[in-house]
């Protein structure tokens, strides 16, 4: 079979019928959804990079990026899900995640013959799978592939541009404030401190270890990065205290950072803007002549 028939298949492929999503289970979908609720953040921001966004009729409590997924209807959190407010969106597809939904919800959805689609995005490998399942999902794979191969490019150039350097910095990401938390090896955020070029400090079995003050001041991190979310001055506060430790590599090079979390601690395709700017904060000097692209 031809590339571009294989293409023509996949563009025109109709998603009615019964598929298995990412828990194993057989669902029955409809033939091209057009009221969609979103099950959790991450889903939201797939379905608006999908341009999906005049399908979605309801989304979970944090969904706020872009800034019009912040004015949809809202149906609880993904883990404390209100099922009436989700039935009152008359939904013909609701998009779940497979770890953080509570099943008992899914069963109850299905039960009163509202169909959920759960798939599994955890990772940069991972979101871009979820990328191509939705799209041929909700008839739109040409626009997965678009973005898809666009990340794949951005993956492919920072890799290339980390590679011309031969150091590796050691990098402490803070996730938590009291106590310190920080990522450990089977985490996406350490996946991409080491595709960014770094070694994670805390790297090892626990995902989410916690941290004394003496823990992270013995590890001697080249650099430190701090994730924010909406309460900026905290985390200022956090930099503040850790400058007092002069004896802190990271400290003494001012190599304390802040950044937005949802770029590095949400499974979208926005973690290839996390990868590009933890490079650059980790490679400066390779990266400084870098432009910026733009994400499909």
């Amino acid at each position: 079979m031809s590339a571009l028939l294989l293409t023509a298949l996949l563009t025109s492929w109709s998603a009615a019928g019964t598929v298995a999503d990412r828990l194993g289970r057989q669902v029955r979908l409809p033939d091209h959804p057009r009221r969609i609720v979103s099950l959790a953040p991450s889903i939201t921001e797939i379905l608006f990079a999908l341009d999906l966004s005049g399908r979605l009729v309801g989304v979970t409590q944090f969904s706020d990026f872009p800034a019009a997924a912040a004015t949809l209807p809202k149906v609880g959190s993904y883990v404390h899900l209100d099922v009436e407010r989700i039935v009152a969106l008359d939904p013909d597809l609701c998009i779940a995640i497979k770890d953080g939904n509570p099943v008992s919800v899914v069963n109850k959805l299905e039960s009163i013959g509202i169909p959920v689609y759960a798939v599994d995005p955890r990772d940069l490998p991972s979101v871009m799978e979820t990328l191509s399942e939705l799209g041929r999902v909700l008839d739109v794979h040409p626009r997965a592939t678009q973005i898809v191969t666009g990340m794949r490019q951005r993956i492919d150039r920072v890799q290339q541009q980390v590679a011309t350097s031969d150091r590796r910095p050691g990098v402490f990401f803070q996730i938590g404030i009291a106590p310190i938390v920080s990522a450990g090896t089977n985490t996406f955020i350490h996946e991409l401190i080491t595709m960014a070029g770094g070694v994670n400090l805390a790297q090892g079995p626990v995902p989410y270890p916690r941290f004394s003050k003496e823990e992270v001041i013995g590890l001697r991190p080249e650099i430190m990065v701090i994730t924010s979310m909406a309460r900026q001055a905290v985390f200022e506060q956090v930099k503040r205290d850790w400058q007092q430790w002069q004896a802190i590599p990271a400290v003494m090079n001012d190599r304390i950072y802040i950044v937005d979390s949802n770029v590095l601690d949400r499974p979208t395709p926005r973690l290839v803007e996390g990868l590009e700017q933890l490079a650059r904060l980790i490679h400066p000097d390779v990266f400084k002549a870098a432009p910026r692209k733009p994400q499909p």
